[in-house]
């Protein structure tokens, strides 16, 4: 993670989904302990959110956090599935 707390390759689907359920980046905000400003930088790539934010953003858009957060490994794959043996 770089120092601006940006995880390299880090994607997201929070705003597909948040206005798939007709939602403000400060409803969500509100709905899940965060500011707008914090709602729009993590849409944007430009934060990672904690797991503890992460895991409320996924109950609260009704979605797992796998749905909605991936790791853009540049080979072509939008979502690169680990299997831990």
């Amino acid at each position: 993670m770089s120092p601006s707390g940006k995880a390299n390759g880090l994607r997201n689907r929070i705003r597909e989904r948040r206005a798939g359920l007709s939602l403000t980046q400060e409803q969500l905000g509100q709905a899940v302990s965060q500011t707008r400003q914090s709602i729009i930088a993590i849409e944007q790539g430009r934060f990672t959110p904690s797991v503890h934010t992460a895991l409320m953003l996924a109950a609260a858009l009704g979605s797992s956090v796998d749905e909605l957060f991936w790791i853009d490994t540049g080979n072509g794959h939008e979502e690169e599935k680990w299997n831990v043996n």
